[in-house]
């Protein structure tokens, strides 16, 4: 099976990367769990040394997710924190990095906690205002690190405008695409240089893998990311890979879902007397609606946010699921929910967290493929059945 160069995006999930096992014919690409490989003679093998710098299980994933991305190459890392601090370790003492200041609390953790000690400087920046941006840029800045949709207050980014800022100073556009995937949001087409993937979550799928990903658009990017992936060894595993390549080959079918679900969801929840917000770019009251559409054509994904009165109210809604699971991760078949503020935020200093809007009373929501309606009957029940309630009364 040879995959034509014009293939479509859904094709491509399917079948990039992979071919039927020369040997036996197998349609699924093996699990080469082996750790090295017997050598012919001196210099003399099939193209693979050490499981650390190759794996073929792992190349044939690195191929799928470099064509689902249209970049020139991907390199797999152990988690998609690895992956985010390959991409800064090939910064040096003095550069500067302007980050979107409503991150996950794990890239500012590393960020902040980790890389300000090598005497790289960072600014956390709200990259949907290019004019705060713009501002932001010194002679030193080397990378323009953009999360968009941010985690977990859904601000949007428009990428083909921090492309210009960022081409314009000299310095290069990563984005996190973890959120939208592939799907939604092609970064590199709008002219990033590198994108970044949790693969744990919506390549996956699955909630039975954590990695990550860098895909690039340029070949000298592509040589530091494999030297970086072979010199700290935090490689994606033979079985990890596997998994991944088995997610992405259902990957629209489970986006189609979860972004039916998503708008299902907060359509609900914004009419539902409990709830104070509802944040989600595929609503007409988000205030980057429009963006949106044009960034995100095929939709606005999965994950969406929600406040109620106060912390104790959360709290007791957070305790209330039966068919919703309270758990850290996203992007999975099954419903998850999550209190950032003191989960996937918790690293997050509170003063920041209210600045970027996030607060003590928001709930994160990542919908799976269940049926909404029963996703929605679970949100009445852990919000107290007010909204049943108040149809019966009318």
């Amino acid at each position: 099976m040879k995959l034509d160069s014009h293939a479509h995006f859904d094709t491509i999930c399917v079948h990039a990367g992979q071919a039927p096992d020369p040997s036996t014919g197998a349609i699924t690409t093996p699990i080469f769990q082996t750790s090295t490989y017997v050598q012919e003679g001196l210099g003399q093998h099939k193209g693979y040394e050490y499981a650390r710098t190759q794996n073929p299980t792992r190349s044939a994933l690195e191929a799928n997710l470099a064509a689902i991305e249209g970049g020139v190459a991907a390199i797999a890392y152990a988690s998609g924190m690895s992956a985010i601090n390959a991409v800064a370790a090939r910064l040096s003492s003095g550069d500067h990095v302007i980050v979107t200041d409503n991150t996950y609390g794990g890239t500012f953790r590393l960020f902040d906690k980790v890389f300000t000690r090598y005497g790289v400087a960072f600014s956390f920046v709200d990259t949907s205002d290019p004019e705060l941006v713009a501002r932001a840029f010194t002679k030193q800045t080397k990378l323009l690190f953009v999360e968009t949709p941010t985690n977990p207050v859904l601000r949007l980014t428009d990428i083909a405008a921090m492309a210009s800022l960022a081409h314009g100073h000299g310095a290069k556009l990563v984005v996190d695409n973890t959120f939208a995937s592939p799907c939604l949001q092609r970064p590199l087409a709008l002219g990033a240089d590198i994108v970044v993937h949790s693969t744990t979550k919506y390549l996956n799928g699955h909630s039975d893998s954590v990695g990550g990903v860098v895909v690039v658009a340029h070949d000298e990017d592509a040589e530091w990311f494999r030297f970086i992936q072979n010199a700290a060894g935090a490689i994606l595993s033979p079985f990890d890979s596997w998994l991944v390549l088995r997610g992405t080959k259902t990957l629209p079918l489970r986006m189609a879902k979860h972004t039916a679900n998503g708008l299902a969801l907060a359509t609900f929840l914004e009419g539902h007397p409990k709830v104070t917000r509802v944040i989600y770019p595929g609503l007409a009251s988000h205030p980057q609606r429009a963006l949106a559409e044009r960034q995100m054509p095929h939709g606005a994904g999965g994950m969406l946010s929600f406040e109620v009165a106060s912390f104790d109210v959360a709290r007791d809604v957070l305790g209330r699921f039966r068919l919703i699971a309270l758990a850290e991760s996203l992007g999975s078949v099954e419903t998850l929910v999550c209190h950032p503020a003191s989960m996937t935020h918790a690293s997050v200093p509170p003063e920041r967290r209210r600045a970027i809007g996030l607060s003590d009373s928001l709930i994160r929501i990542s919908t799976g493929i269940e049926d909404a309606r029963d996703l929605e009957a679970d949100l009445d029940q852990a919000l107290g059945g007010r909204a049943a309630r108040a149809t019966q009364s009318r």
